[in-house]
C-alpha cells in the first residue's frame, strides 16, 4: 500500500462529504510518503481443496471486501480463477477498474470476471444473474454485507444450492440466507456463529471439502443399505400373492420372514454403513435435491422390478423342486391349498397317486419353506455384494469391508442353524433340506452379480444413456 498526503484547500472542511467511489477531491499532485507491503497467504491445503471442488462439480465463488487486485491475485493463486483464464478485470484495470466500461467484445473473450461493489450497485437482478451464468469463474471484490446477501439471493433464484462461509458480523445476513451457512470457529464472531448452520472448528476451507466427501459417502451408503433391504421384500411378498392367484400351499411363513428381516438381513444391512467411498465419489456432479432422494423411482425399479423378481423366481424354483422330488408336481400343487391345510384329509394324493396324511404333508411343506428361505439367503448374499457399489465394478471396490465380511458369515451361519439345528428349526417351522435342492439358487445368485456388473459397466460407458437414466439410483 502506497501512502501519500496533500494539504487540502480550506473549502474541504470538516463538513465536506467525501465520495471515495467517485472522487470529488484532488487525486493528483500528492506527495509520496512511503509504502507498506503485507501478505496473508492462503493455507497450503486450499488449492487442492478448490481443485477437488471443481472435479466434484462444486462452483467456488470468492466474495471479499479486499481490493480487486488483491482478490484476483489470491483467486488465481488458489485456483478459483485459472491462471491462464482471461478475466474482465484484465481489461477493466486499464479503464478505471469499472466493469461497465469493458466492451462487449472484450467481455465475450473472457471466461472469468471480477465484479466490484460499485459495479454491483449499478447491476439489476437480471444483469447479476446473467453474469453468474455467463462466467464460470467469478470474484466479487469491495462488497458490502447487503451485496453479499444480494449475490446469495441471485444464486438461489437460479436454483443453486448455496453454501456461504464467513467470520464477521457483516457476513451474518448472507450466512442466514444461504442454504447452509458455515462460520469460522476460531476467528468467527458470536453473531456469525449464531447465524450459521455449521461451525468450522479449524477455520480451514479444506475441511469443508472433507465434509462434502463424508456427506456423499453417508448418502451413498444409506442408499446401498436401503436398496439391500428393499430387494428381499419381493420374495417375501410373492408367496402371499401366489396363495391368492394359484391357491397353492404356503411357501413362506411369518416366522421365516422375521428371521430374514431381523436376523439374516440385519447385520449385512448395517455393515454397508462401513463401506469405503467409491473412487469416483468426488468426481460426480452434485445431486439434484428435488429429484435425487434417498428413495426414488430408479431405486424402486432396480430393487423391486429387477433384482427382487430374480430372487422370487429363484426361491420358487427351489420350492417347487423340493415339492416335486417328493411327489408333488407344480400342476398338482395348484388349487389344493384348502385340502392341504385340512387336518381331516389324510388321503391327499400326489402326482403319482401316493396318499399323504396331514402330518406328512406338514413335514414336507416345512421342507419346501426351508428351501424357499435358503434360496432368499443365497440370493441376498449376491445382492449384498452388488450393493457395495452404485457405479463402480465390485472388482474395483474390493472386499476390504471386514464388518460386511463378518455379516456375510453371520448370515450363512444363522440360516444353517435355523434350518438344520434340531429343536430350533421346529420353532421356525422348517425341516432340513437336501443340498441339491438349493443348487438352482446358485445360477440365479451368479446371474444377479453378472447382470449388475453389466448394468454398472453401461452406466460408466454411457453416462446419461438409457441405462444410466433408468437404473442409476
Amino acid at each position: 500500500m502506497a501512502f501519500a498526503d496533500m494539504v487540502l484547500p480550506s473549502n474541504y472542511g470538516p463538513n465536506f462529504k467525501f465520495n471515495p467511489d467517485k472522487p470529488n477531491f484532488p487525486v493528483k499532485g500528492l506527495r509520496f510518503v512511503g509504502m507498506i507491503s503485507m501478505i496473508d497467504p492462503p493455507r497450503a491445503s486450499v488449492p487442492d481443496a478448490v481443485s477437488k471442488c471443481r472435479s466434484a462439480g462444486i462452483r467456488v465463488i470468492m466474495v471479499t471486501g479486499d481490493h480487486p487486485v488483491t482478490a484476483l491475485a489470491i483467486a488465481r493463486k488458489v485456483g478459483i480463477i485459472s491462471r491462464n483464464a482471461l478475466c474482465t478485470y484484465d481489461f477493466a484495470f486499464r479503464d478505471d477498474i469499472s466493469l461497465s466500461k469493458v466492451s462487449e467484445k472484450d467481455k465475450s473473450e473472457c471466461t472469468a470476471a471480477v465484479v466490484t461493489g460499485s459495479d454491483l450497485r449499478e447491476l439489476s437482478d437480471i444483469e447479476l444473474e446473467k453474469i453468474l451464468t455467463t462466467y464460470p469463474e467469478i470474484v466479487f471484490a469491495r462488497t458490502s454485507p447487503q451485496q453479499k446477501l444480494k449475490i446469495v439471493e441471485a444464486l438461489q433464484r437460479l436454483e443453486k444450492v448455496v453454501a456461504v462461509t464467513g467470520d464477521g458480523v457483516n457476513d451474518s445476513p448472507a450466512l442466514k440466507k444461504a442454504d447452509i451457512g458455515i462460520a469460522m470457529g476460531i476467528t468467527g464472531t458470536d453473531v456469525s456463529k449464531e447465524a450459521a448452520d455449521m461451525i468450522l472448528l479449524d477455520d480451514n476451507f479444506a475441511s469443508i471439502v472433507t465434509g462434502i466427501e463424508e456427506g456423499r459417502l453417508i448418502f451413498d451408503n444409506l442408499k446401498k443399505s436401503i436398496a439391500y433391504e428393499l430387494t428381499s421384500n419381493v420374495p417375501e411378498i410373492a408367496p402371499f400373492l401366489m396363495l391368492l392367484m394359484l391357491n397353492i400351499p404356503e411357501s413362506l411363513t411369518v416366522m421365516a420372514i422375521i428371521v430374514i428381516d431381523v436376523g439374516t438381513d440385519l447385520w449385512p444391512a448395517i455393515s454397508l454403513a462401513y463401506e469405503k467411498p467409491e473412487t469416483d465419489i468426488m468426481t460426480r456432479n452434485p445431486r439434484n435435491p428435488k429429484k435425487d432422494k434417498l428413495i426414488n423411482r430408479r431405486l424402486i425399479l432396480v430393487t423391486y422390478c429387477q433384482i427382487g423378481v430374480i430372487q422370487a423366481i429363484s426361491s420358487y424354483v427351489c420350492f417347487f423342486l423340493s415339492m416335486h422330488i417328493h411327489g408333488f408336481k407344480f400342476s398338482t400343487l395348484t388349487g389344493i391349498r384348502s385340502d392341504w391345510e385340512n387336518y381331516n384329509v389324510n388321503d391327499l394324493k400326489d402326482s403319482y397317486g401316493q396318499e399323504w396324511t396331514f402330518e406328512s404333508r406338514e413335514k414336507l411343506l416345512r421342507k419346501g419353506i426351508a428351501s424357499y428361505f435358503l434360496s432368499i439367503v443365497i440370493t441376498q448374499i449376491a445382492d449384498l455384494l452388488i450393493c457395495k457399489t452404485r457405479k463402480l465394478s465390485l472388482l474395483e471396490q474390493g472386499m476390504s469391508n471386514h464388518v460386511l465380511n463378518a455379516g456375510l458369515l453371520f448370515e450363512i451361519v444363522l440360516a444353517v442353524i435355523v434350518v438344520y439345528c434340531p429343536y430350533i428349526n421346529s420353532v421356525f417351522q422348517m425341516e432340513p433340506v437336501e443340498a441339491y435342492v438349493l443348487v438352482p439358487a446358485l445360477p440365479f445368485a451368479f446371474g444377479i452379480i453378472l447382470y449388475d456388473e453389466c448394468r454398472k459397466y453401461l452406466i460408466r460407458k454411457y453416462p446419461g444413456g438409457f441405462v444410466y437414466r433408468h437404473t442409476y439410483y
